[in-house]
């Protein structure tokens, strides 16, 4: 899967299935802007990574729920590149409360990162993209099978896929593809407690956890031409569960 010249935004790319993704774009050899709300030593490693596989990479500050934010980042890429193959929304809020306690804060700050943020990147991107160019949005499986604690989180994930489904006929005849990549529970740097991580091997049918690097290669199929007639699905990417 080569995307030798293309160029790519991704939100939310320096830790987990977000960087596992810059790098997977980038070895396949497309060019990237991608985003953290912090620097500090992740975006440095990553920085570091993409020059050692080369291209033409930038790693920015930027908080997606800030529409200015937004506006500097694919102004960012626009300055570069005049244009955008590929966006990746990947940028996500989440915590662990009883709906009872939720508050409009809260639900605000999840809401607003995980789907809100991610239309409005699409909506200020657009002018960029051109014919061939794929949206891939990272959802969650348990968009549609719901997780008590995480209203929140599961309203955002949920509303991505209708999103996508609208997006995708919208812009369809456009010739840009919008797709959403679903993962199952995944091991990321943050780790998994023991009692969990045994729990989801009893849960999924191939019995471990998934590794960001599986859903960033779906991601890179989706970006690129050998997906050219996959538009406005969900593929779930979650071992069976």
């Amino acid at each position: 899967m080569r995307l030798n010249g293309k160029t790519a935004l991704v939100t939310g790319g320096v830790r987990g299935i977000g960087r596992a993704i810059v790098l997977d774009l980038a070895k396949a050899g497309a060019n990237i802007v991608t985003c953290t709300r912090q620097g500090g030593e992740p975006a440095t490693t990553l920085e570091k990574e993409l020059r050692e596989i080369g291209g033409e990479h930038h790693v920015a500050t930027a908080d997606v729920t800030r529409p200015q934010d937004i506006d500097a980042l694919v102004g960012e890429c626009e300055r570069r590149w005049g244009r955008l193959d590929i966006v990746v929304n990947n940028a996500g809020a989440i915590s662990h409360v009883p709906f009872a306690e939720l508050t409009a804060h809260e639900w605000h700050k999840v809401v607003d990162t995980g789907l809100t943020a991610t239309a409005m990147v699409i909506q200020r991107a657009l002018p960029l993209l051109g014919e061939g160019s794929s949206v891939i949005n990272i959802g969650s499986k348990v968009a549609t099978v719901g997780l008590p604690l995480r209203v929140h989180y599961t309203a955002a994930k949920a509303g991505l896929i209708g999103l996508t489904r609208s997006l995708a006929k919208e812009l369809g005849g456009r010739g840009i593809r919008v797709n959403l990549v679903a993962p199952g529970p995944v091991e990321t740097e943050a780790g998994v407690p023991d009692d969990v991580r045994e729990r989801y091997r009893r849960m999924i049918a191939i019995g471990r956890m998934g590794r960001p690097e599986e859903i960033a290669t779906v991601v890179t199929f989706l970006a690129g031409e050998q997906a050219a007639f996959i538009n406005g699905e969900t593929i779930n990417v979650d071992g069976g569960i």
